[in-house]
């Protein structure tokens, strides 16, 4: 009997815990498409803007999708020879900025992967140091313009020139490469440039990947040295540009525009913010999509060991 009772009230338990794990999937599926929304609908509505008519945005008519489609603000900032200028520098910061990052990344993370570094331990340590203790910004900035980079663009690039953090990931997927291989090549007599170059860079090109989008976002990003170092217009990049006409109400766009176009765009000044924003995001939106397989499968592996 006491077996026969178990047996029947064994599916149950299983029907219980079945209907327990829908609910929290239908739960979690919520909560998922809670977070798509809330963080979908603003950047929606910037490009709503950005398309809409001007006097429809500024009786707030606008709340999803474009009303008035219009490209007459699109044409005024694209006429504007700042912003190309602006967008000329971001890319060669984050192009340059980029390539820099990931090639000094890899030269610090290699030595301090193999274990038979008789610095390892040490080095490790200071570099771990430094995540948590900086000079902070005005040492850095009485460092930058004491050697000469005031107003140069190198400036930009040199101060981030290795993140920490990245770094510690690129060592931990150096690490969970198989040492027989390093052992190999050594015995056939490579180098450890050889090997760094031709075994431990191919085998974690996923993980390469996703830092080369993290540098490459935070480079596109980046304003806050400019600010710092750059003080000609003619070398700021694509954000202190952004920043200028969010800050000054977009007139200077304005002055520079025609007489019909400035008086329709006065309208309602925020649809030249929002049509700035948007030309700004259009690049980091069309690179993403080409790396995005790499995120998870990357970061996993850099994550193997600590």
């Amino acid at each position: 009997m006491t077996t026969a009772t178990r047996k029947i009230h064994k599916p149950d338990s299983f029907l219980t815990e079945s209907r327990g794990d829908k609910a929290l999937d239908i739960i979690i599926w919520i909560l998922v498409i809670f977070a798509v929304c809330v963080t979908a609908y603003p950047f929606l509505y910037v490009v709503s803007v950005s398309f809409s008519d001007g006097g429809m945005v500024s009786r707030g008519e606008v709340w999803l999708l474009p009303k008035g489609f219009t490209l007459d603000t699109y044409r005024m900032v694209m006429d504007y020879k700042q912003l190309w200028v602006s967008y000329g520098n971001t890319i060669f910061y984050t192009l340059a900025g980029t390539l820099c990052n990931m090639v000094f990344t890899c030269l610090a993370a290699y030595p301090l992967s193999r274990k038979h570094f008789f610095l390892r331990r040490k080095l490790n340590f200071f570099v771990a140091f430094t995540m948590y203790f900086s000079g902070g910004m005005i040492p850095t900035y009485m460092v930058v313009t004491g050697l000469g980079l005031y107003n140069s663009r190198l400036s930009v690039i040199l101060p981030v020139l290795l993140s920490t953090y990245n770094m510690m990931i690129c060592r931990s997927a150096m690490e969970s490469v198989p040492n027989d291989l390093f052992e190999n090549a050594a015995l056939e007599g490579a180098s450890d440039w050889y090997m760094m170059t031709r075994i431990a860079v191919p085998l974690i090109k996923p993980t390469l990947a996703v830092l080369t989008l993290y540098y490459a976002v935070a480079r596109y990003n980046d304003f806050f040295n400019a600010m710092l170092y750059l003080g000609k217009t003619e070398l700021q990049p694509l954000q202190m540009f952004l920043r200028r006409i969010l800050i000054m109400s977009s007139s200077e766009i304005l002055q520079s525009a025609g007489t019909a176009a400035a008086d329709a765009a006065a309208r309602n000044t925020l649809k030249i913010r929002y049509v700035c924003i948007v030309l700004a995001a259009v690049p980091i939106f069309c690179i993403t999509p080409f790396v995005q397989k790499y995120l998870v499968s990357g970061t996993m592996l850099g994550a193997v060991k600590g």
